[in-house]
């Protein structure tokens, strides 16, 4: 029994542990300068930190599957943050909306492992790359869209196309400041397909190196015009010499449209 006045020891609750928060994310990339924080510069994820500290008071870093370049969009971008808020997951996911410019929305919003990583986790990434191959320009899809007024061969496209799936060194087809030690990477897939005069190239990888999925597009677009053949890339992918390659496609085209796990 205790004597009287005594207080007895306690331990101070636990505070409750963070939650992990899976986010994926939709964006226009039009007017972004990027993924990444930058001092100055108006990018993606310091809008979505900026709408989480307004709702929780908290700065927390929000990592993101991949860093698109100025321009790129995104179907769905996935990012992940930690927070001690507790806000049940439909309202924090409508909050975080009603904070977030309207060319950024999160679209599903769930409590991940505590191990998930959007980037460490990743297992793989396809992006879609879209060209408006049609004399005039369209208005409507300025935004996201390579206009290409001459005629493209979808036919060797698609042989050429054939030519990058599988594991290859791909160092003539990234930007002259990529700084990965390795250039091999692996593609899945490579599909073209033709709706109208909109084409699409989907690309599926493990991983990609810096602009490497826009200079394969510039790549297959001039061989679709006639400026390069199929046996000039096949020997591209063993020369590695990227000033042989085809052009580096407008950002703009580009979108990734989903992250595998």
């Amino acid at each position: 029994m205790n004597p009287p006045g005594h207080t007895e020891d306690r331990d101070p609750p636990a505070a409750a542990p963070a939650r992990n928060i899976r986010l994926t994310v939709e964006y226009d990339g039009t007017d972004f300068s990027g993924w990444q924080r930058q001092p100055g510069f108006r990018t993606v994820q310091a809008c979505l930190e900026q709408a989480v500290r307004a709702m929780t008071g908290e700065s927390v870093l929000v990592r993101g599957a991949g860093r698109t370049d100025a321009g790129v969009h995104a179907a769905g971008q996935v990012a992940n943050f930690r927070t001690s808020a507790r806000i049940p997951g439909p309202g924090f996911l409508r909050g975080l909306n009603a904070h977030l410019p309207g060319d950024i929305a999160v679209i599903d919003l769930q409590d991940a492992a505590p191990d998930f990583d959007a980037r460490l986790s990743a297992r793989g990434k396809t992006y879609v790359y879209r060209i408006w191959n049609h004399l005039t320009r369209s208005p409507l899809l300025a935004r996201s869209t390579w206009h290409c007024r001459a005629p493209l061969d979808l036919g060797r496209m698609r042989d050429t196309a054939g030519l990058f799936v599988g594991e290859h060194d791909f160092r003539a087809f990234r930007a002259a400041d990529c700084e990965r030690r390795t250039t091999r990477r692996i593609l899945r897939r490579v599909d073209l397909r033709a709706q109208g005069v909109v084409l699409t190239v989907e690309i599926e990888g493990t991983a990609f190196l810096k602009n490497m999925v826009r200079i394969l597009a510039g790549t297959l677009v001039a061989v679709g015009r006639g400026a390069l053949s199929p046996e000039q890339v096949a020997a591209l992918l063993e020369s590695g010499d990227r000033t042989q390659a085809g052009p580096t496609a407008p950002a703009r085209g580009l979108c990734l449209l989903r992250v595998h796990y």
